[in-house]
């Protein structure tokens, strides 16, 4: 099928989601794609902070072939060796005290299940949450989200949520109380436009959680599985080292196979009963073997130095172009920021065969490659945006 036969049979069938790009990606390998018209791309935006491990990683294959030989699923129901090495690899790299882990499905799952984690370990309802954050467009998660317009999409919303100021400890002090459960935070805040907190922020509010028996979740679905420069926020120096209570993860950690979890301690996990949570397709075989084997191409091919040498050259880029006012975010969760409108850079961009992504700010451009992508492809970038 060609282009237009295409996006017609999409537009024909489907109920609409978000404003397509005009293009029909058909295959993918590393930090490129091939469009349905043979056209070639440089992919830094890895289809929203998904494709981590570059697109369709040998390791990655070959995991999913197997086990699909062996088994594509069955619930966690029963036990599995593929589950629980998936759990234990990914418990390998977690930050310090968060050896517990749980898997569903997506992101929004995963923030859904954190917030009730934390309800439960704490006997409390109230959930703060920040300004310019998003966690996710299920009940809970979007009813957190103080990002635009998703609450009012999401109406009615669930009680008991609350917002500070991100980046502000004194609304936090202002709003986190003894009935609060938890504190729910991306560390960067990528949709809002690469929105950062210094590390002495993350410190102060770990302070304040503590002093009110409230937990705190980072919420690392675009942050988590390397993307920064390190294998999670928490923890990093970029936190100021605080280890949250819980951390929920997603997009990256499949390298494209559906698949969220939340990375929790002792203390909360041995308050969780059987059957307190569940999930139908939550540790899945065939998410699980991709799980292992994302993790184990990103440690074999050295993209967690790889993420922080992109950021370093693309801060370069920046400095030598007159027309990057800035540049936000850590390793490959980075914002270009302009003086004006980043959507006509992102429209040029495109036509130069770079697909990049806009955020909520509109002077801000968003790059989120695969962990993998070459710094000599950046040669590409360097030349579309000074033309």
């Amino acid at each position: 099928m060609n282009f237009e036969e295409i996006g017609a049979l999409e537009d024909r069938i489907q109920v609409a989601t978000y404003a397509k790009l005009p293009i029909a990606v058909q295959r993918g390998e590393g930090a490129w794609v091939w469009a349905s018209e043979g056209e070639k791309y440089l992919d830094l935006y890895g289809g929203h902070a998904v494709c981590a491990t570059g697109h369709s990683h040998p390791l990655v294959v070959d995991a999913i072939k197997r086990q699909a030989e062996r088994m594509i699923f069955y619930s966690n129901l029963v036990y599995s060796e593929t589950r629980g090495s998936a759990a234990e690899r990914l418990a390998s790299v977690a930050p310090d005290g968060l050896q517990k882990v749980f898997f569903c499905s997506s992101g929004t799952e995963a923030n859904e299940n954190a917030m009730r984690m934390a309800r439960m370990a704490t006997g409390r309802e109230k959930i703060v949450s920040f300004s310019g954050g998003f966690h996710g467009r299920t009940a809970d998660s979007i009813s957190a989200t103080f990002l635009g317009k998703y609450r009012e999409i999401g109406k009615p919303n669930v009680p008991g949520h609350a917002m500070a100021e991100f980046g502000d400890i004194e609304s936090v002090r202002a709003v986190v109380d003894q009935e609060t459960a938890a504190v729910i935070i991306e560390p960067i805040q990528s949709m809002a436009g690469v929105r950062e907190a210094p590390p002495e922020f993350f410190v102060e509010l770990k302070e304040v959680c503590e002093a009110n028996g409230a937990l705190l979740i980072f919420d690392e679905v675009q942050t988590g599985v390397g993307r920064t420069g390190s294998w999670f926020f928490a923890g990093s120096e970029n936190a100021g080292g605080v280890v949250p209570d819980i951390v929920s993860l997603a997009k990256s950690l499949g390298s494209g196979v559906p698949v969220g979890a939340c990375l929790t301690n002792d203390t909360v996990a041995g308050a969780i009963k059987i059957n307190d949570l569940g999930t139908t397709f939550g540790g899945g075989m065939l998410a699980m073997a991709a799980v292992h084997a994302t993790l184990d191409a990103i440690e074999e091919d050295a993209m967690l130095e790889n993420a922080a040498r992109f950021e370093r050259k693309v801060r370069e880029i920046a400095e030598a172009n007159g027309k990057i006012t800035g540049v936000r975010g850590k390793g490959c969760l980075l914002g270009l920021e302009f003086a004006g409108p980043a959507s006509a850079v992102h429209q040029r961009l495109l036509e130069k065969r770079i697909i990049t992504g806009t955020s909520s700010d509109p002077n801000v451009l968003r790059l989120l490659p695969p962990l993998c992508t070459e710094i000599a492809d950046l040669g590409l970038l360097v030349d579309a945006l000074n033309d």
